[in-house]
C-alpha cells in the first residue's frame, strides 16, 4: 500500500460524524419519512426513515477507480461509480470494502434519484458479507439507501441479517469519493400525517428500471451471435450460508470483447452466486466498446439458461441492445477466467 492510499484510510477512519442538526443544514435530509414509488420500492414500500434519527452503525470511505457518466438510457440519466477497497469504521462494525463496489444511479427527469449499490464486505475476522441494496430520493440532496445484507450464519456479523438500516450515501464527483454512513432505524417510528411524509413521484413516461432480471421464455432459443466475451476473474469471497442462502462471490477483474461489440470488460463487479439448489449466476459488470462507450450488463440464470440484458446510451450505437432480446452460453473455461458467448434470441 502506497503512503497517499495509506493517508488517505487514515484520515477516513478520523473523520468526523456530523450531528443530524449539522447534517439537515447542510441540506443532507430532512427529518420527514420518504415514502417510495411502487416501481422502485427499495424493500422499505412503507417509508424510509431519516438515516441520522436512528443510530450509527458504521461508515464506509471509498475512492472511486471509475465514474462512468452512461447518459439517457431508456431509464433515464445513468452513471456508475465502481470503486476501489476502502475502510469500515464505526461503533458497531469495523472492516473493509473490497474493490469493485458498485454504484448505479439513475437520475428522472422531475429530479428524483434511484440508486443500486452492490458491496461486498470483509470483516476484520476474514469473513465476507454480500450486501445488495436500494435507494431513492426526491432529489440528489436527501437519497437514502434501504441497506440489507447477507452475513455468514453463526459469524460476529450475523445481527445484520436481521433489523433495519438506512443509509446516507454521499458521492463527491471531484474528490472522487463515495461516502455511505449506515444508521439502525429499527426504533424509529414512520411518522403519521402528510406533512412528514415525502412521496416519490415519478415521470407519467418513465419507464421502471427493473429489481430482476427478465426470464427466459419458453420458446426462445439462441439466434446470431452477438459477442464473444473472455472474462478474468479474481479468486472467490466466499459468504457461505447466510438468510438467501449460500453466496458466492467471485470478482471480475476484466477481460475481452469480439464479435458485433469490440471493446472490453471493466475491471468492477462479480458474479454473485447463489449456490443453494442448482447454482445461480448473477453476474454485474461494465463493457467499454472499441468507441470509449460504457454498456451496463446483467448475466443472470434463468430457467432453462442464462439471459443477459443491457442498458447503453439511447443515442448510441448500442441502443438496439436496450430492447433486443438476448441469450446466453454457460461459462466455459478460459485462462485466468471464463469465456461467456452471446446470442440474439429466436422464437
Amino acid at each position: 500500500m502506497n503512503s497517499d492510499r495509506r493517508t488517505f484510510l487514515l484520515m477516513a477512519g478520523a473523520a468526523v460524524i456530523s450531528s443530524p442538526a449539522v447534517q439537515r443544514a447542510k441540506g443532507q435530509g430532512t427529518a420527514k419519512a420518504v415514502i417510495p414509488h411502487a416501481s422502485w420500492d427499495c424493500g422499505m414500500k412503507d417509508g424510509i426513515s431519516n438515516p441520522e434519527s436512528g443510530a450509527l452503525m458504521f461508515e464506509t470511505q471509498l475512492r472511486l477507480d471509475r465514474l462512468a457518466k452512461i447518459g439517457k438510457t431508456q431509464y433515464g440519466s445513468r452513471r456508475v461509480a465502481v470503486a476501489l477497497e476502502g475502510t469500515i469504521t464505526g461503533p458497531k462494525f469495523t472492516g473493509t470494502v473490497m474493490t469493485g463496489a458498485l454504484d448505479f444511479e439513475l437520475t428522472l427527469s422531475n429530479g428524483t434519484v434511484e440508486v443500486e449499490q452492490i458491496f461486498v464486505f470483509k470483516t476484520g475476522d476474514g469473513k465476507y458479507i454480500y450486501s445488495r441494496s436500494a435507494g431513492v430520493g426526491a432529489d440528489a440532496k436527501d437519497v437514502r439507501i434501504a441497506m440489507d445484507f447477507e452475513a455468514p450464519n453463526g459469524s460476529s456479523a450475523e445481527w445484520m441479517n436481521s433489523g433495519k438500516y438506512v443509509a446516507r450515501r454521499i458521492l463527491d464527483e471531484t474528490a472522487k469519493t463515495l461516502t455511505v454512513r449506515v444508521y439502525d432505524v429499527s426504533s424509529v417510528a414512520i411518522p403519521a400525517g402528510a406533512a412528514n411524509l415525502t412521496r416519490i413521484a415519478k415521470p407519467a413516461d418513465a419507464q421502471p428500471q427493473p429489481w430482476d432480471n427478465r426470464m427466459k421464455g419458453a420458446d426462445e432459443k439462441q439466434g446470431k451471435e452477438l459477442i464473444v466475451e473472455s472474462v478474468r476473474l479474481s479468486p472467490s469471497q466466499r459468504v457461505g450460508a447466510s438468510k438467501r442462502g449460500n453466496r458466492n462471490i467471485i470478482p471480475i477483474t476484466g477481460g475481452d470483447l469480439s464479435g458485433r461489440i469490440t471493446g472490453k470488460v471493466l475491471s468492477g463487479g462479480a458474479d454473485y452466486q447463489n449456490l443453494s439448489g442448482p447454482p445461480a449466476i448473477d453476474a454485474r459488470y461494465l463493457w467499454q466498446a472499441s468507441d470509449g462507450e460504457i454498456i451496463i450488463v446483467r448475466n443472470t440464470t434463468s430457467t432453462g439458461g442464462l439471459v443477459p440484458t443491457f442498458e447503453a446510451r439511447v443515442d448510441s450505437p448500442y441502443a438496439y441492445l436496450n430492447t433486443g432480446k438476448f441469450l446466453s452460453s454457460n461459462p466455459g473455461i478460459a485462462n485466468g477466467g471464463v469465456k461467456i458467448t452471446m446470442y440474439d434470441s429466436m422464437n
